[in-house]
This record gives C-alpha cells, sequence and structure tokens, in this order.
C-alpha cells in the first residue's frame, strides 16, 4: 500500500508543483529484505536515485562501496575512456563462486571449444549474465537503474537471491560511456527547477551540440562492438571474450511519447548467421519481461521498430557468438520529468521500468539456465562443423604496399579472438602476391566461423528491405587491403594473438642529398605532417621517377632535400628515423638527382607542400558523429591539430590563419551571408575548402562550387496504387542506410596519390548521386555501371548511383573546393577511404583548375 500511494503522489505532482521523490520502497521488490551492513545508494551518492542523474563519479564511488562491504562483489577496472574516466567492471556472485571464480571462468569458456565442450556437465554450471547500462550517455535511467541493481544483488537477503547468485555469474557494467554519461548528468542537474519543469521546451531537455550520447570523439558506442575502435569497446570485448557470456542486456532509451520495448525485434529482420533457436530463446526471456512489467502496470511493445541484423550493436553482438542479447528500450523523460501523450514521464519511472526488466532477466536465465548453456555449446560445435564443410578454406588479405592496413584489420579480427596466422611464405594468388611480414591468414575451420563470416561476407539478397543500422560491412572492402578466398589451406605460420605495427625500414647508404618515400603507406600523412610541422620542407612527386637502382616511385611520392633547408641534417635525419620507426614506413636514401626514365629531382614536376593549418565547422546544423569521426581521424591516427569552430562564431571569426576548412555533413543556414562573402574571398586567395556529403548541397547553393544532384525523374503517369498502411515501410525501403559499392577513381590524380588500385569499394549511407561533371579531368570517382558490393540499396537509388560522380574539385581563383559525397571516415574503421581526405588536405592547392567541375 504504501509503495501504491508513493507512486500516485509520483505520478500526479502538479507541473508547478514541488517534485514528489522516490525512495528505495518504490523501486525494490516486496517481500524482500536487505542486509543493512550494505550502503544503500544514498548514502554514498547524497541523493535518492532519480532525484539528481547520477554523475560518474559518484557512481564510482558507489560501486567501489559496495565491492568493500560484499563479498558478493569484486570489482575490477578494465580500462579508461579518452577523458581518463574508469571503465568499471562488476563481477557479481555467490561467495562460494568467488572461491573457485577462475575455474567456473575456465570450465564455461570451454562450451565455446567444440574439442571440450562435449565432456561438460551443464546441469550443474552457473549461468553468465553480462549486464550493462546506458551505451549512451543521454540515455540515463539504465545507469540511475544500476544504482539499484548493486544494491539488490549485494543486500537482498533470502533463499531466492542466494540461489540466483549460487547459479549466476552476473558481469556488471554500470556505465558503458562515462564520457557521455557525465557531459549529459552535468547538464540536466545544472538545469534543475524546484519545481520540476516537464515542458519539452525547457533548456533542462534540450542539449547543447554535441549532447551526450556519444563518447568523447563523438562516437556512438553502440556501433562499435564489432571494430572496437574506440578504448571503451576495447575494454568491454576483452571482458566479454573472457567469459563468453549466455546473455546480455544493453539499456537504452528512446523517444518521450513511446512506453517500453524488450526484444525480439522485428524477426523478418534478424541476420541471417543467426540460428532460429536464438529467436525462440528470446521469445522465453520476453515472458519474463512481460510478467514482471504487467505487474508494476508499465505498458510495452515488443517486435516492433528494432532488429539484430548489424553485428556491431550491442544486443546483435552476442548473436553471433552463442550468447542471446537483449536490447531495452525505455521512453526517456530527457530530464528530471517531461510531458508526454502518456502522461508526465518522470525520472523515477523510467529508472524502475529498467530495474524491473533487470530483475527480470535474472530470473530467466536461472530459469532457463541449462537451455541457455547448451544453446552455447551447440552453437559453436555447429558452427565449426560449418567451417569445415565450407569449400572456401581460409581467407587471406594483406598488401606490401601498406602494412599498416593489412595491421589495423589483423587487429580488429585477433581482438574477436579468431585464430589468424602468418603465412609461412609468400602465397601469389590471382595476380597478388602476399608477403608473410605484412599478410595474414584466417582459417575457416574454427569455433568463431560464423563470426568471420558476419565480418566479410558480401550480402546483396535480404528477406526485408528495413534496416534499422547500416546493410553491409565487409572490413576487407573497408580497409581496402588485398584479399582472396583460398579453397585450398596453405601452410601456416606464427598464430597472431595480438597483432604489431611493424616497422619501416631505412633503405641505402647515408646521404647529404635526399631522403624518398613511397605514397601507399596509410601513416603517409602522418609522416608528412610530422616533416611540416618540423618546418622541414617536403615536396610531392607528380610524375614518376627512379631510384639509382631501378626502383620505381609513383606520383604522390615523398622527396625531402637534405640542401636548402632551415633545419640541420642532423634533425632531419632524426625525423626520418621516427617515420621509419613509428610511421611503419621504408624510406630510401638518394645521393644523385640523375634520372633518365623518369623525372630528375630538380624537375618542376616536383612540388612544394605546405603545412596544413585546420578548421573544421561544428555545432548548429553539423552531424556530431560525422564530425567527431574526422576529429578522431586528424588528432588519435594523423596527429594533426584541427580547430572546431562553432557556426556562430564562424560568422564573425577571422579565418585568415587557416587554410583549409572543412565542411562536415551537415545544415549550414545559421552561416550569415556577409561569412558566405567572407568565405569566398578566403577561398580565392588560396584556401582550399573540403566538403562531405550533404554540405555540398549548401556549398553549391552558396556560390562555392558546383556539385549537382541527380534529380527525381517527374512520373508521367498516376503512381501505382499502394495500400495506405505501407507508407512507412515503403518510404523506409528507399533509404541507402549503408551498403558498399564499387567505383573507378584515377590514379594520376591528387586526390588518389597512394591509391594502387584502379577500382576502390566506397561506402554509402545517403542517397545523395552526383551528376558527372561534363570537363574530360573533373571526375576522379566515379560509381561503375554495376556497382553493388553487398549490401542493400532500391531499384530506384540503383538506377542513380551507376556512373554517378563521387568526388569532384572546383576552382575558385586560387583556391579550391573539394567535395566527396560519401563519409571518408566511417565510425573509424573504413580506412580504405581516410587517405583521399588527407590527400584533399595536402594536395588540394595543387589541383590543375583545368580538373574543375
Amino acid at each position: 500500500m504504501k509503495k501504491s500511494l508513493l507512486l500516485v503522489l509520483i505520478l500526479t505532482s502538479s507541473f508547478v508543483g514541488v517534485f514528489a521523490q522516490a525512495d528505495l520502497t518504490y523501486y525494490l521488490p516486496d517481500g524482500v529484505s536487505y542486509n543493512p551492513d550494505i550502503p544503500t545508494p544514498k548514502s554514498v551518492i547524497g541523493h535518492e536515485v532519480g532525484e539528481f542523474h547520477v554523475t560518474h563519479d559518484k557512481l564510482v564511488n558507489y560501486m567501489y562501496a559496495i565491492d568493500k562491504a560484499s563479498d558478493r562483489v569484486s570489482l575490477e577496472v578494465t580500462g579508461y575512456t579518452h577523458e581518463a574516466r574508469p571503465l568499471l567492471l562488476l563481477t557479481i556472485t555467490s561467495p562460494k563462486n568467488h572461491q573457485n571464480i577462475e575455474s567456473i571462468r575456465t570450465q564455461h569458456v570451454q562450451l565455446t571449444d567444440p574439442s571440450k565442450s562435449g565432456s561438460l556437465n551443464t546441469q550443474n554450471m552457473p549461468v553468465v549474465f553480462y549486464l550493462g547500462c546506458s551505451i549512451h550517455g543521454n540515455e540515463p535511467s539504465g545507469t540511475n537503474a544500476g544504482l539499484l541493481m548493486a544494491y539488490h544483488l549485494a543486500a537482498a537477503q533470502g533463499p531466492d537471491i542466494e540461489k540466483a547468485l549460487e547459479n549466476t555469474v552476473i558481469l556488471f557494467d554500470p556505465s558503458f560511456n562515462p564520457d557521455g554519461m557525465q557531459r549529459f548528468a552535468a547538464w540536466v542537474n545544472s538545469r534543475k527547477s524546484k519545481s520540476i519543469a516537464t515542458d519539452a521546451y525547457d533548456m533542462e531537455h534540450n542539449e547543447a551540440w554535441p549532447g551526450g550520447r556519444t563518447n568523447h570523439y563523438w562516437f556512438d558506442l553502440n556501433r562499435d562492438w564489432l571494430v572496437a575502435q574506440q578504448p571503451e569497446s576495447q575494454a568491454r570485448i576483452k571482458k566479454f571474450h573472457q567469459w563468453k557470456p549466455n546473455v546480455l542486456t544493453d539499456h537504452h532509451e528512446m523517444g518521450t511519447n513511446a512506453t517500453f520495448f524488450f526484444q525480439p525485434g522485428v524477426p523478418s529482420r534478424m541476420h541471417p548467421l543467426t540460428p532460429a533457436r536464438n529467436l525462440e530463446l528470446t521469445k522465453k526471456i520476453g515472458e519474463f519481461h512481460a510478467k514482471a512489467l504487467d505487474a508494476i502496470g508499465s505498458y510495452y511493445y515488443t517486435q516492433e521498430g528494432y532488429d539484430d541484423f548489424y553485428y556491431g550493436k550491442g544486443s546483435t553482438f552476442p548473436d553471433i557468438q552463442g550468447a542471446i542479447g537483449i536490447l531495452f528500450e525505455q521512453a526517456s523523460s530527457r530530464g528530471h520529468a517531461q510531458e508526454s501523450t502518456n502522461g508526465i514521464l518522470r525520472f523515477p519511472f523510467a529508472i524502475r521500468n529498467q530495474f524491473t526488466a533487470a530483475l527480470s532477466t535474472l530470473q530467466a536465465v536461472n530459469a532457463l539456465r541449462e537451455d541457455l548453456l547448451n544453446y552455447q555449446r551447440q552453437f559453436f560445435k555447429d558452427a565449426a562443423a560449418e567451417g569445415a564443410k565450407d569449400p572456401v578454406k581460409a581467407l587471406i588479405f594483406g598488401s606490401s604496399k601498406d602494412k599498416a592496413r593489412a595491421f589495423h584489420l589483423a587487429e580488429i579480427v585477433a581482438r574477436q579472438q579468431i585464430e589468424i596466422y602468418k603465412p609461412a611464405s609468400a602465397q601469389t594468388i590471382g595476380g597478388k602476391t602476399f608477403e608473410p611480414e605484412s599478410s595474414y591468414i584466417i582459417p575457416m575451420n574454427q569455433a568463431q566461423y560464423r563470426l568471420i563470416k558476419g565480418m566479410f561476407e558480401k550480402r546483396t539478397q535480404f528477406t526485408d528491405s528495413l534496416f534499422y543500422d547500416i546493410s553491409s560491412w565487409t572490413l576487407t572492402l573497408a580497409t581496402g587491403v588485398d584479399h582472396e578466398e583460398l579453397k585450398t589451406m596453405p601452410s601456416l605460420g606464427e598464430r597472431v594473438t595480438e597483432a604489431k605495427m611493424p616497422a619501416g625500414k631505412l633503405i641505402g647508404d647515408k646521404t647529404e642529398y635526399a631522403y624518398v618515400f613511397e605514397p601507399y603507406a596509410y601513416y603517409t600523412p602522418r609522416a608528412l605532417y610530422r616533416l611540416l610541422e618540423k618546418g622541414i620542407r617536403v615536396k610531392v612527386a607528380t610524375d614518376p621517377f627512379y631510384h639509382p637502382s631501378g626502383r620505381k616511385f609513383d606520383r604522390g611520392s615523398l622527396l625531402v632535400p637534405i640542401s636548402g633547408q632551415e633545419k640541420s641534417q642532423e634533425m632531419i635525419d632524426f625525423v626520418i628515423r621516427e617515420i621509419v620507426a613509428q610511421d611503419g614506413i621504408d624510406v630510401y636514401t638518394f645521393n644523385t638527382g640523375l634520372d633518365y626514365k623518369g623525372v630528375s629531382l630538380g624537375s618542376g614536376s616536383f612540388q612544394s607542400i605546405r603545412k596544413p593549418e585546420i578548421a573544421m565547422l561544428v555545432e548548429g546544423g553539423v552531424t556530431a558523429n560525422d564530425a567527431g569521426e574526422m576529429w578522431h581521424l586528424l588528432d588519435t591516427r594523423f596527429n594533426m591539430p584541427v580547430t572546431m569552430i562553432p557556426l556562430n562564431v564562424f560568422n564573425t571569426a577571422s579565418i585568415n590563419r587557416y587554410n583549409t576548412i572543412i565542411f562536415p555533413p551537415g545544415a549550414y543556414n545559421a552561416i550569415s551571408e556577409s561569412a558566405k562573402e567572407k568565405l569566398k574571398s578566403w577561398t580565392q586567395a588560396g584556401g582550399v575548402v573540403i566538403g562531405l556529403e550533404n554540405s555540398l548541397s549548401w556549398l553549391t547553393t552558396a556560390g562555392l562550387g558546383k556539385f549537382d544532384m541527380k534529380k527525381e525523374e517527374e512520373k508521367k503517369d498516376p503512381a501505382k496504387p499502394r495500400a495506405y498502411a505501407d507508407i512507412e515501410e515503403y518510404q523506409g525501403a528507399q533509404q541507402t542506410d549503408g551498403a558498399i559499392f564499387e567505383s573507378v577513381v584515377d590514379l594520376t590524380h591528387p586526390l588518389l596519390y597512394g591509391y594502387y588500385n584502379g577500382r576502390m569499394p566506397l561506402f554509402k549511407s545517403n542517397n545523395l548521386f552526383m551528376e558527372k561533371a561534363k570537363g574530360a579531368y573533373s571526375n576522379p570517382v566515379v560509381y561503375t555501371s554495376s556497382p553493388l558490393i553487398s549490401g542493400y540499396i532500391s531499384k530506384q537509388n540503383y538506377a542513380k548511383i551507376k556512373d554517378a560522380s563521387a568526388a569532384g574539385v572546383s576552382a575558385m581563383g586560387r583556391g579550391r573546393v573539394i567535395g566527396f559525397t560519401e563519409n571518408l571516415a566511417f565510425r573509424a574503421f573504413w580506412f580504405g577511404t581516410n587517405r583521399m581526405l588527407m590527400n584533399a588536405i595536402f594536395y588540394g592547392p595543387m589541383i590543375n583548375e583545368a580538373s574543375s567541375r
């Protein structure tokens, strides 16, 4: 009765009245006693759960307090975020299990090894439940519910909790995204009124750009599970594989006017590599959620809207690992309370739903313990059997020209505990040579066969035409490395358990004349900036030339002359050694500039490179994810500073200190007319503007370049009749959410320096299809006439992408405006197109005016 009365107060408090705050009795289940020696959340964080949004520092303090007070809990720091916040993982189980925790873990992991799993008896094995909270920082009800879950698991008393802890090892991550969580909590707490503002227009409900959803570099961490490019993901994946959990829950929030969602998602949108048994078990677990939510009068839905297709999402990644991933989506109050179509939605109510779902999951994994354990064992047995039957016996990938990209792909693969090896000797396949130093082999006959397929397959046929996320992510195409499928197993060299970045070599005798390095290596831009930042003059070759040994150097090769430098030879030698050791680049010494086969080193074909001074526009209508990906690329991969200018600041700022300005995807209507004129004058004086995706439309209308998109053809006849109920499905099917297409590239163009294959896979996640320019030299990157490699695209859009242009340059006086229709740094794992962006930065000023669109 007490709990019901409190609920009435919470739900019916007036818009302007003082908020009726919930205490623990509102959340915790009836009939359970709690150990008084375990600290309550309020005793540590200083307020009731839901009264404020818990900040990450307070959350950490409480988790340490629980760890200290309870013999059921063991806490470890698994890593740190970009902002140096600790990533915590609590292992929660019975004291008896803690005494044997390593043997329990070792035995459990053997379920994923078909050579050992058959002898295991699952009747008495604990099930492993991974509970993760709020990977999106501004979806905080999960993390705040985590306070309650930690308290309940540590303090609850009685035979039910003791049995559950005896049968379960709970891996509890109270905050998947500490940096985003802290950013959001600080926003809403600092704008909370004593009389809670429920109006959606209130500043509490309207975060400043970029919002708290993402991590420090504005990455959506819920898209990073498979490729693990962020430190939060790397720490999490490492623990996932150490334990191989049976169920993983991922607590999110959605629109304020919704209710509560739990998986399964839309069954027809489940990835075909996921067994049907996964859906059956997900539905059984869902019955526990429904019963628990019914008991507290909460409304919910399932099998709608969301899907289980992209294995890079938290609730789908476990599905390709023999586990069950469960997505929870709670309607969001976004602050402390907000008006909705279902009444006033208050933060404590959202927290209680998440806590209830966490408890119902614990009940479900205990009730279905043997089913889940046996499913995991069978999953890996079946996967290994499928791998043994596959006519493809292994995948080989690598690049002798670019060892770094091959390394980064091997790093992704090894991180997922896939068996990967060096070849025992050089392999020549399909005209490509794979050297042991720069190549890797993945045998298909292994327990992680399905995960390998999920990472590398090319798929163009789908049961459904709607996708919650991308429809393709083939990693060999994303990294742009040479690769082949092998029908016979080659001799394997050493196993790679942790990929290591290969160092370069200094080739030739000591020189007092020149150093030269080829353009192919991924970290060539970092090496180039390293030199320019030290004040060392560097030139780029616009024509091929030859080393005295006869080795050919292609366009884009970089020349570091010794004479005429303001820096000493000792300084130059030192930086060159850094490039060899840290950037993985082979550097050649030249002792003569004479070349009768190509151009001599004193030729005008070598053009001086200016040091980039880069600004990037942010805030306003700029898309934070895309801007963050470029910030991350420049800052962490290439060690290049970038000034991020808010649009309102750009309107009045002097931009003369910069020579390059990047326009990420977004809307730029906030740029004033005077700022447009300022930008035009700056460009005409020699500045380089780089625009991506839909920013090209603004650049075109602003008179900065000409990037015309293909228009919809006017229909002369009435549209074919369709059912009204099909509107959303039809419109959704016209979205190109993320697929891979083939393009033809002009390797002589400065935007393509460093590429060596005339065909390039591009990732497309928009419906922008640029008309080809009329100039003979104006289309450096063009989609082929049959471009689809992998993923989904509608028939109407497929007709448009054929022979469309993907990149172009417009000349304005001495400046250049360079446009790309695609994201060149997608989610930090699309290594293959990063170089085009870097080439635009370094070589944009020297692009010939005759190639202008």
